[in-house]
């Protein structure tokens, strides 16, 4: 009986190998191959420990849970779901602000870099110094783009009631180069070991927050969507 319930574990095992093999990037082919490994030590120790052979189970026991270690437990516990991961934030930056989003709840902030509020948090910025901010971002699209989002967050009428300077129709900055891997995973708020289901997990739960149907920016959908192209064609 016992070699037959070790030969299901391992039958279970080589099947989920397979599938990740031909699934799974490199990064993530290893990280699933320790994973279950340790899953399948823990199994093994399951068994030994049923059928009365707890000398062999202990060991056993103590050897899945190194391997998996606290990372592969959490990933065991989460269901492998990225969906699940809590208190991740995305950043852009550009040529004026740069700006974080919160993916839990939606929220934005941002820090000025460059011009008369130079350093300051938008957040400690009074409603006339985010008017004033905003008329200095006609320069460049897109901080201008990215500040309009942050307004549209917090202040509902300040298109009714905002001025522009008189300088919005001098055209836009010329945008950054190709976006790199680095500003690709801090956009979509991911470490550089993420795996291609990290990635779009992460650009999904992105978008339901920015996508302009659910009156999000247009230009945030956008740079989240290069960052996501930007790590899949890597991959």
């Amino acid at each position: 009986m016992i070699y037959l319930l070790i030969g299901l574990i391992l039958l279970s095992a080589l099947l989920l190998l397979a599938n990740r093999i031909v699934t799974a990037n490199p990064a993530a082919l290893a990280r699933g191959l320790r994973t279950l490994a340790g899953v399948f030590l823990l199994g093994l120790a399951a068994v030994f420990a049923l059928t009365g052979r707890v000398i062999l189970a202990i060991p056993l026991l103590g050897l899945g849970l190194s391997v998996l270690g606290f990372a592969g437990l959490s990933r065991l516990g989460r269901g492998y779901n990225p969906k699940k991961a809590s208190g991740q934030r995305s950043r852009v930056r550009t040529a004026m602000v740069e700006m974080e989003l919160d993916h839990d709840t939606g929220a934005m902030s941002g820090t000025v870099l460059v011009g008369g509020h130079q350093g300051r948090e938008l957040d400690d910025l009074s409603e006339p110094e985010l008017e004033q901010f905003w008329q200095e971002t006609a320069q460049d699209g897109q901080s201008r783009q990215l500040v309009e989002a942050y307004l549209d967050r917090r202040l509902a009428d300040w298109r009714e009631h905002f001025q522009p300077d008189g300088t919005d129709r001098q055209g836009s900055a010329p945008g950054p180069g190709p976006m790199t891997d680095e500003e690709a995973y801090q956009i979509l708020g991911l470490s550089s070991e993420a795996g291609d289901a990290e990635i779009r997990a992460a650009h999904r739960r992105l978008m339901m927050r920015v996508h302009p149907d659910q009156g999000g920016s247009g230009f945030l959908a956008a740079k989240i969507n290069e960052a996501k192209d930007t790590l899949l064609r890597r991959h």
